[in-house]
Order: structure tokens, then sequence, then C-alpha cells
């Protein structure tokens, strides 16, 4: 069985030989791994995953997740799919190694990597978490509490939001290129796009200049990129659950929103939505400016304003793949009620 895009999954001895080489850069003493066991990690959405069930000679047991970042090692539909501008192999190696850890978020504790870039080798070593993933739980103080997570997050990364890196900037350019690509996708015939749908989609991203200048204008923060309940896992072993949001393929410094929006789309009604915002805005650090320097109108239009930037970007990723079931959406209708409700 492949791992990604034709490629086959490297040999076990490389892992191994990585591995240990990794986890003695972390503890500055050499490793030696007595037994390794891999298995395919059914979760896997895009990159190459494998769970590692790990033997150190006389030290503990680990259990581990690897990921592949080579581009190589992505799903062949990802591959496909996934636009080539944000890309870059680095980026959650970094976010694990010079953001996340010591922070004390209950992130997925970071154990190593294994970089050659002659080899086209990005592998990336992190716990095992085991939890549900939170769309599959019904509960909503569980999702509160995710929302309260958040806030946390976004205020105390704040301060390091302009760290240099290989992080994703949500400037005025990147802000607008979906809209453009939605634009240019709009023209293409091979689209499902229906005629209407296409005028639809040319008047909304002409008017989209007003999105782009109210969000670049928001303060910015570290933000996840991609935190839909999907990417977001929840360990309950009594007493407050854990939140581990996975998959930081796409941290970036931007208008901390954006996440929020991204954890509030989909199935809620209003006043759900409303809850979530709430427990945000209640949790919130100094840090976190758009929740605590906002107007309770001025946040509300923000939070849709980042709910529209959401539709406009499924729109402009790619007509012709068809996300995981639970990313189906009507994007498009979201957004032009969205820019209806707007002003836009």
């Amino acid at each position: 069985m492949t791992t990604g895009a034709g490629r086959e999954p490297p040999p076990t001895d490389e892992v191994r030989e990585a591995l240990a080489r990794a986890l003695g850069e972390r503890r500055g003493a050499p490793v030696s791994i007595t037994s390794l066991e891999r298995r395919p990690c059914a979760y896997r959405t895009s990159f190459a995953l494998e769970e590692l069930d790990v033997r150190l000679a006389g030290g503990p047991a680990l259990r581990l997740m690897m990921k592949d970042l080579s581009r190589a090692a992505l799903h062949e539909e990802a591959h496909a799919a996934k636009p080539a501008l944000l890309y870059e192999p680095l980026r959650e190696i970094f976010v694990y190694r010079d953001v996340l850890e010591g922070a004390g978020l209950g992130t997925a504790e970071y154990h190593g990597a294994a970089i050659d870039p002659a080899r086209d080798r990005w592998w990336l070593f992190i716990e095992n978490v085991e939890g549900e993933a939170l769309w599959q739980i019904g509960e909503f103080e569980v999702w509160e509490e995710a929302a309260r997570w958040l806030a946390r997050m976004h205020g105390l990364l704040a301060a390091g939001a302009r760290a240099h890196g290989p992080l994703l900037h949500y400037d005025r350019e990147l802000l607008g290129v979906w809209a453009r690509r939605a634009a240019g996708f709009a023209e293409d015939p091979r689209s499902a796009w229906s005629d209407d749908d296409r005028e639809q989609i040319r008047d909304l991203t002409g008017r989209y200049d007003a999105v782009v200048d109210e969000l670049a204008a928001l303060a910015p923060t570290f933000l996840h990129g991609e935190f839909y309940p999907s990417n977001v896992l929840v360990q309950r072993n009594g007493g407050a659950p854990r939140i581990c949001p996975i998959d930081w393929e796409n941290a970036a410094v931007g208008p901390g929103l954006l996440d929020l929006a991204a954890l509030s789309v989909g199935k809620w009604t209003p006043a759900e939505r409303g809850r979530l915002a709430a427990a945000y805005r209640g949790a919130a650090g100094a840090g976190a400016e758009t929740a605590t320097h906002l107007s309770d109108a001025e946040f509300a239009r923000a939070l849709d304003l980042g709910r529209l930037h959401l539709a406009v970007q499924w729109l402009g990723w790619e007509p012709r793949w068809e996300p995981p079931a639970e990313h189906r959406h009507d994007w498009l209708g979201e957004a032009l009620m969205l820019a209806e409700d707007l002003g836009v």
C-alpha cells in the first residue's frame, strides 16, 4: 500500500534510525530503540500518517505518530487539490517545535523531526493522542470548551505572532487570493457550477476587496488556520476535557476570528453560534485583542466576515475536488447569505 501519490512507506530500518536520532537530539543523549511497531493511521486525510509503538532501552514505551510532510507523501486526491501556495513542509514541524513547545496548552507532545531536504524527508514525530474528533461529540459544552481553549491559545501566543518562521501570513495578498481563484474557476467550464452559480461568484468576488480591507484591519495573532471540528481531538477521562488540535499545516499569523469561524461553521443555529462566541470572549486573555477591544456588534460583524472568508476560501480551493464529508457544505449559499447580511 502506498502512503501518498505513488510513494511507498519508508523501510523500517530507516524509520528506526531517524527516530533514534531525533529522540536522542531531544534528550541530549543517545537513544537505543529495542522494538518498533508501525501501522497506517486510519485517521489520515492528507499527508501520510503512521502510528508507532516504540520501546527504548532502559526507558519508557512511547506511542507516537509519524507524519510525512513531503509533498510526495500527500494522498493522491489531496496532492491534486491542495493549492501549492499553501505548501511548506517545515511549517508544522516549526509549530510543534518552536511555538507550542512549553506553552502548556495540552497539544500533542513534540518528540522530534527528521529533516533531509536532499532526500525530500520531512518527518514529524509527535505524541499519538487518543481521543474523539470534536465533530463526533454531541455535548455542546465540549464545543464551548474548545472555543475557550482557542481564546486562551490566541491570547497566550499573540505576542509572538510576528515571529519569523514558515508561518502563513494573512496579509492582503493571502486574504484576497481565494476570491481571485474562485473568480478564475468560475470561468472554467469543467467545474460543476451552474451558469447561475458562476454569475453569482463573479458578482461576489468583484466586491470582495471590502471584505479584505476589514479582515486585514483586525489585530493579528497566531492561529491554527484550519480549526475545523475534524481537526480537534478531545480526550475525556473525567474532569475537564483535553482539547488537542492537530494538523497545523496551515498555521498562520492573522485575525484569530478565522479560527473561531471555522469552529462555528455548519449545522449550528444562530443562538448556538452565539454561545460559542460568548465562550470565546469570556476566556480571551489580554492578548486576544479582537475579542477584548471590539464592541459586541463589532465582534459579531468580524466573526461573520471570518465565516464569509472561509466560505470563499472553499470556493477558491478546487471546484473539481470534493472535500471530506465533515466539510461538505453549501459554501456558495453560505457566502451569498453572509455577504447580503453584511452589506458586502
